[in-house]
């Protein structure tokens, strides 16, 4: 797979173990910053990251800040990304199987490498349920958000 991945100042202590483990599992990465310790935006990141995953460019994303969550409201604002925000390994199989997330989140201020490594592995090598509920849920959620960016009232 070919992984978008992007850090903010708070998330640089997990960059290279995130790059690390994406190089050695076999996938191609896409580096979209930032690269050392200086206070930067972290919307800018998330939003570079996003769209290269929402528009196909990307298979899936990878993004860290100080908590994660910074990245995971911002991300989702791009329309056709779904970032979860990720501090264990049952949540990164859930985010990918029920909530066919493309994007995960981490917190560099809040887990350490080894399990950085361990989420990572496990969000990779799960694959979205696309049958029953939770195909179902994704649908409504898709609905939901082609009505807010179309600008309808959700629902209708």
């Amino acid at each position: 797979m070919k992984i978008a991945v992007g850090f903010d100042h708070g998330g640089i202590t997990l960059r290279d173990v995130v790059i690390q483990s994406l190089t050695e599992l076999g996938h191609d990465i896409v580096d979209f910053g930032t690269a050392d310790s200086q206070s930067v935006d972290y919307p800018e990141y998330a939003a570079r990251v996003a769209h290269a995953v929402a528009s196909g460019q990307c298979n899936r994303g990878v993004l860290a800040c100080g908590t994660g969550i910074g990245m995971s409201i911002a991300a989702n604002k791009v329309q056709g990304c779904y970032a979860a925000l990720i501090a264990d390994c049952f949540s990164a199989r859930m985010a990918a199987e029920h909530n066919a997330a493309n994007v995960v989140c981490l917190g560099g201020r809040v887990i350490g490498p080894e399990l950085a490594r361990k989420i990572l592995a496990v969000y990779l090598q799960s694959q979205p349920d696309n049958s029953g509920r939770h195909q179902l849920r994704r649908e409504i959620i898709c609905r939901m958000e082609k009505d807010c960016f179309s600008g309808a009232e959700p629902g209708n």
